[in-house]
């Protein structure tokens, strides 16, 4: 007999079935036992009667502990007053596949555990949560969605290498390790690689992969092993270019979202799902600081933007434009990496964006320096060795093209969807500064 699903146990009515999953209540009286099996997709309930025939099942059932593995055989039948689906299996058969300790760390059936380390620690269990699965079934619903968008658009998928000789993109925040006989680092983004395939001729190109941080943050946005989604474009003519496909993307992928889990995430999370109107709205910092000061606001770094800062500017574009995403452009070429192309007539301004999502930054993205001599004497202004990136630098010496792209965060996504407080609570498994377990 084959497995049945308990979402389906409906079309079941008046069949024999098998379905396996975890106890999630146990109800022993004295003339008949109830339980609340739950699987991937719900809850169903399965009932047996307490007869001379029966003993050895009920003393099976008598015997069951909470969040044990069963699998359980029996007929299916229509019982209006039954919650979960309006129908019940009469138990023939109850297998103990994996029977579960009585005491256990962590309760997946009631009030969520408040205490966010416990939950970590015992993170199989948590995970077990309905609203957890949900979370990562948006995830993959989000993914395929982007990966679906880039596919019609031409893109290359690559996968990049995580062990480099040197850093990616600064010299800070590197995780270092031993390589055989000499020091490597993880990768703290594909970029370099997604601007090789640039050079190389693949026009289009996006990752979906890890990244790694050394970052000592304890922040609600940040970790030290995250999951980084990248795209680079060839052949634009400015960071608008690479700014108009992304928030047609994101449009894309919010539209399939909403349309295959919409309700649910509203039931669960009370978020409405909402597909953004394009274009997004564009702030050049400059703005965006005289914005910030009406608010009584200044920015802990010169001419870039601190968590306070986005979430006034998030308020600012809801309330004023109507809209809960916004890009910022124009950064100064100081608080920007050395790779980012510049204005021409305006050499202390860049062509970089971030884009922000109801106050919280998920982008980061530039129009690319492709020119040597230029690229190489910004990063001498920055203060860089050529020596540890000149496999980099050598990328534009033989014919690169104009390109840019840039790299979103997508436990950032998440969490902004999902109205989660925490990227720990969206992430699979997070890392962070004092975080590696299990």
């Amino acid at each position: 007999m084959g497995r049945t699903l308990i979402r389906d146990l409906r079309r079941q009515v008046g069949q024999d079935v098998k379905i396996q999953g975890w106890v999630r209540t146990i109800r022993d009286q004295k003339r008949v036992q109830f339980l609340i099996i739950r699987d991937h997709t719900g809850l169903g309930q399965a009932t047996a009667e307490r007869s001379s025939d029966t003993a050895a099942l009920n003393e099976t059932i008598a015997s069951l502990t909470r969040e044990s593995a069963v699998t359980v055989i029996g007929k299916v039948v229509e019982n209006p007053v039954v919650k979960t689906g309006g129908v019940e299996v009469l138990i023939r058969e109850v297998v103990v596949e994996g029977v579960a300790d009585r005491l256990l760390p962590l309760d997946v059936s009631g009030a969520k555990e408040s205490n966010p380390e416990v939950r970590l620690n015992w993170r199989f269990l948590d995970l077990r949560r309905p609203e957890n699965l949900l979370i990562f079934q948006t995830q993959t619903a989000v993914e395929h969605a982007m990966r679906e968008y880039w596919l019609r658009e031409g893109f290359l998928e690559l996968h990049s290498p995580k062990l480099m000789s040197s850093a990616s993109e600064s010299g800070a925040e590197l995780f270092e390790l031993k390589y055989f006989d000499r020091p490597a680092y993880l990768a703290q983004s594909p970029q370099f690689y997604k601007q090789m395939a640039m050079a190389a001729g693949f026009d289009r190109v996006f990752e979906i992969g890890p990244a790694f941080r050394a970052d000592p943050s304890f922040t609600p946005r940040h970790a030290t092993e995250f999951t980084s989604v990248d795209m680079e474009m060839s052949w634009i003519e400015s960071h608008e270019d690479v700014m108009a496909f992304e928030e047609r993307w994101l449009q894309y992928t919010l539209s399939k979202v909403k349309e295959q889990l919409g309700p649910r995430i509203r039931e669960t999370f009370d978020v409405d799902v909402v597909v953004p109107d394009v274009p997004f709205p564009r702030i050049p910092m400059q703005d965006v600081l005289r914005i910030l000061t009406a608010r009584g606001h200044s920015p802990e770094r010169k001419g870039d933007l601190d968590p306070a800062g986005e979430r006034l500017l998030g308020e600012h574009v809801a309330q004023e434009l109507g809209h809960q995403f916004v890009f910022v452009t124009d950064y100064p070429a100081e608080v920007r990496a050395f790779y980012h192309m510049r204005y021409p007539d305006a050499p202390t301004i860049t062509k970089g964006f971030d884009l922000l999502w109801k106050g919280v930054e998920v982008t980061t993205g530039a129009q690319r320096e492709h020119r040597y001599e230029v690229v190489v004497a910004q990063a001498r202004e920055k203060g860089l060795s050529l020596e540890p990136i000149q496999f980099y630098l050598d990328f534009f010496k033989y014919g690169c093209p104009p390109h840019g792209g840039f790299g979103f965060g997508l436990s950032r996504m998440l969490m902004v969807l999902l109205n989660q407080p925490n990227i720990r609570e969206v992430t699979y498994i997070y890392r962070g500064p004092t975080r590696l377990y299990p």
